[in-house]
């Protein structure tokens, strides 16, 4: 995992596909989810997502998968974040999803 201000990139091994080979629609929408959330983190500490959206663009085959999160507009109640994934095989990579999400900060709880 790579992070810096408004931006993460963080990456995953196929070890968790689907019957048929390609990565589960559901482990794509955890990739974009989990990456947006973190690219909000290192803007605003704590945050939940509040609208979550996924863009599946082509069967998700690869060696690796590379999620790829930035803040678009980070504000005091609510985040954007994008991400855009991509599946990378053989020396090629190609974009197999993009998604969205609107986080909200939350309050660090005490002990």
């Amino acid at each position: 995992m790579k992070a810096s201000e408004g931006q993460v990139e963080i990456a995953m091994l196929p070890q968790a596909g689907q019957y048929a080979g390609l990565l589960h629609a559901g482990l794509v929408a955890a990739l974009i989810d989990t990456a947006c959330g973190f690219a909000a983190a290192t803007i605003a500490g704590r945050v939940l997502a509040s609208h979550f959206s996924a863009n599946c663009l082509r069967p998700a085959v690869g060696n690796r998968f590379l999620a790829r999160a930035r803040v678009i507009k980070p504000g005091r109640t609510e985040i954007f974040t994008a991400c855009e994934l991509d599946a990378q095989a053989d020396g090629a990579q190609k974009l197999v999803a993009t998604g969205e999400t609107l986080l909200v900060p939350v309050a660090s709880r005490s002990a």
